[in-house]
């Protein structure tokens, strides 16, 4: 790997703002949540949702390619070869999740001991947005797949009539709302410094984050050499790495 091309801050630094306007937001929004008597099933050591897909920005993948160690970047680059691999034999898009949530398993960056996040203050959009209003075995893989159509149509009633919900999952669907405006920072600095967008696996892209080449690519607005190096690496699929022009 070629050295790391820290730091990018006029792309970092909007998203760093805006994770810490919805961070604000959102506080201020779960609090009114409880007062009228909803309530939150995430906590300290809760890790179901760490087995999911996770797409992010370029933007976001660059802050935590600076705050992770050498032994972590090297596992995040293991689970992203995995996550290529699983795109490239997976037949549609319900088997590329649930592989991912089953075989490839937890994010390495997760403290299995613990169950947090060994780098709370870098996690993504999606890390910070995900919130269930469902105790956290409903977060698992295979829960769904598990129920009798009893246990199904009972899960769709709750999730009904529990506010916070957008009717048809557990998650709580006005705090992934208001994490819109980190997406749209993340766009608007890439855009605005590289002249293009880049998309994709969170593993992916926080591995190539840290390549230089790929990197000198991105910011030239090269999105076909930026294509080029990170096919040269075997992290390239369409599925997970997009770039926008």
């Amino acid at each position: 790997m070629t050295a790391s091309p820290f730091p990018h801050e006029s792309v970092t630094a909007p998203v760093q703002q805006a994770y810490a306007r919805y961070e604000r937001q959102a506080k201020s929004w779960l609090t009114g949540y409880a007062q009228r008597g909803g309530r939150v099933f995430c906590g300290a050591g809760c890790s179901a949702c760490c087995t999911m897909p996770i797409r992010v920005s370029l933007a976001e993948a660059l802050l935590m390619a600076r705050a992770v160690d050498e032994a972590q970047a090297s596992a995040v680059e293991t689970h992203a070869r995995a996550a290529v691999q699983n795109a490239r034999t997976a037949r549609d898009d319900d088997e590329y999740v649930r592989r991912h949530r089953l075989e490839l398993g937890f994010c390495p960056i997760l403290d299995r001991e613990t169950g947090s996040c060994s780098r709370y203050e870098a996690r993504p959009t999606r890390c910070r947005d995900t919130y269930s209003a469902f105790p956290a075995h409903y977060c698992e893989a295979e829960t769904w797949e598990r129920m009798s159509r009893r246990e199904q149509a009972e899960y769709r009633r709750e999730v009904a009539r529990t506010p916070g919900t957008d009717g048809e999952l557990h998650f709580i669907a006005p705090l992934e709302h208001l994490s819109e405006p980190v997406w749209a920072a993340a766009a608007r600095a890439m855009r605005r410094e590289w002249g293009l967008e880049v998309w994709g696996d969170f593993w992916l892209l926080t591995t190539l984050a840290a390549d230089a080449k790929f990197m000198a690519a991105v910011a030239a607005g090269d999105a076909r050499r930026a294509w080029q190096v990170a096919s040269g690496r075997g992290l390239a699929h369409r599925m997970l790495l997009e770039f926008g022009e």
